[in-house]
């Protein structure tokens, strides 16, 4: 299926970084040259994950008691809230001349000045959240997206994502002790990391410098513009299906490619047969030929990751998941959750939903017997590919049986 993906990687600035990771044993030893202070627990709490693998945590802002959700997103330079979150809590905006860069748009941005955020365990305060509207990456998820937290919460401490036990770890800076059986990688890091990874697909490979990007629900992206000038799309005709699909980014809704490379590595670990997107980086977030694209968390939830932003590293721990199969399954369905209803908002042309007669506009109201409006559960459903799905549709006043061919991208 099209995976309605977040792929944000949103920029307040972007410096000219340079420098990679240097991949380093890290065994069970404490980093030479380190004379600060042992680093210390902090706290850790539950995280909950959805489409693509994107995590989710839960936080409350100031003294409001209100339950919020946020997107935990190496690929944002900064932290945000949604516009309407902060209507409904009556947090005061701030105009500012400062702009975030996305997939599809550019735009002046307000500021929320000067909040504190209340994690399990532990209070941020003096942070500063720009304002975005969050209500399409709502619909994606089918969750309401209260905010991003990015980089001005990862740079104070030392953060891991387990998504073996679903834990966000939090410690503080200082000396610290990775667990054996990982790599350390040293990304170059200003606000949002950048490693460098071969691509190989069939007798050619090309090496370049993508973004580390949790927020991102999706394997691989990369630019057209880096995709064309390597030939690696003419590779891709003679063998891969390219597959036109849709996904959502900052600015809303793109057209997209979607493939698979035969190869992809980060660090000493390779992936083969990737899902990957390939987009036209009109916004240029991705400076050309300064970075190929970005790595998403369904490829980097195979890893509990250690963010160590002080000391500029990066720990990868193969997990339970490293093994897990990528979904290759392709419907040309795009679904969101609109007002409590699973609606189908696009079909893409000569796609397998079209051919079975499902329109733009239709409701789902179940599959394969499966009533509700639980978007994480109907895309479940959509993976098993070579079967036939059984769609319940709601059309105007009807009631429909759609039979869905679930095809494959390889």
């Amino acid at each position: 299926m099209p995976k309605p993906n977040l792929l944000l990687a949103l920029l307040l600035a972007l410096a000219a970084l340079t420098g990679l990771y240097q991949p380093v044993s890290a065994g069970n030893a404490i980093l030479e040259n380190d004379t600060t202070q042992q680093s210390v627990l902090i706290t850790r709490f539950k995280f909950k994950q959805y489409y693509g693998g994107v995590v989710v945590i839960s936080a409350t802002l100031d003294n409001i008691p209100d339950t919020l959700q946020f997107i935990l997103d190496t690929g944002s330079a900064g932290i945000s809230l949604d516009t309407a979150t902060c209507v409904r809590l009556g947090i005061k905006l701030t105009p500012t001349d400062k702009v975030v860069k996305g997939l599809g748009a550019a735009k002046t941005v307000s500021f929320a000045m000067d909040h504190t955020l209340k994690l399990p365990g532990l209070t941020i305060d003096s942070l500063d959240f720009h304002v975005n509207d969050y209500e399409l990456i709502s619909q994606v998820y089918g969750i309401q997206v209260d905010g991003i937290i990015g980089y001005s919460f990862l740079t104070r401490y030392i953060v891991t994502v387990d998504y073996d036990t679903e834990e966000i770890i939090v410690n503080s800076k200082g000396r610290y002790t990775y667990p054996r059986g990982g790599q350390l990688l040293r990304p170059s890091l200003t606000q949002i990391p950048l490693i460098t990874a071969p691509l190989r697909h069939e007798r050619k490979t090309v090496t370049n410098r993508y973004y580390f990007d949790t927020g991102a629900g999706m394997c691989l992206l990369l630019s057209s513009q880096f995709v064309n000038d390597s030939a690696l799309i003419t590779h891709h005709r003679k063998s891969r299906k390219i597959i036109q699909t849709e996904a959502q980014g900052l600015g809303g809704k793109m057209q997209m490619s979607l493939t698979t490379v035969q190869e992809f590595r980060v660090g000493n670990f390779s992936f083969r047969n990737v899902p990957t997107y390939i987009f036209d980086d009109r916004t240029n977030i991705t400076a050309y030929p300064f970075l190929g694209g970005m790595i998403g968390n369904d490829l980097l939830r195979r890893f509990n990751i250690t963010l160590n932003y002080g000391r500029k590293e990066i720990y990868l721990m193969p997990n339970t998941h490293f093994k897990d199969m990528f979904d290759y399954s392709y419907t040309g369905l795009i679904i969101y959750l609109i007002d409590g209803r699973v609606e189908v908002t696009d079909i893409i042309k000569g796609s397998p939903a079209e051919k079975a007669g499902i329109r733009k506009g239709d409701i789902i109201m179940a599959i394969n017997n499966n009533l509700g409006a639980n978007l994480q559960i109907f895309r479940e459903m959509l993976k098993n590919v070579g079967t036939k799905a059984t769609l319940l549709i709601a059309r105007d006043s009807e009631l429909l049986i759609k039979k869905l061919p679930i095809k494959s991208i390889l």
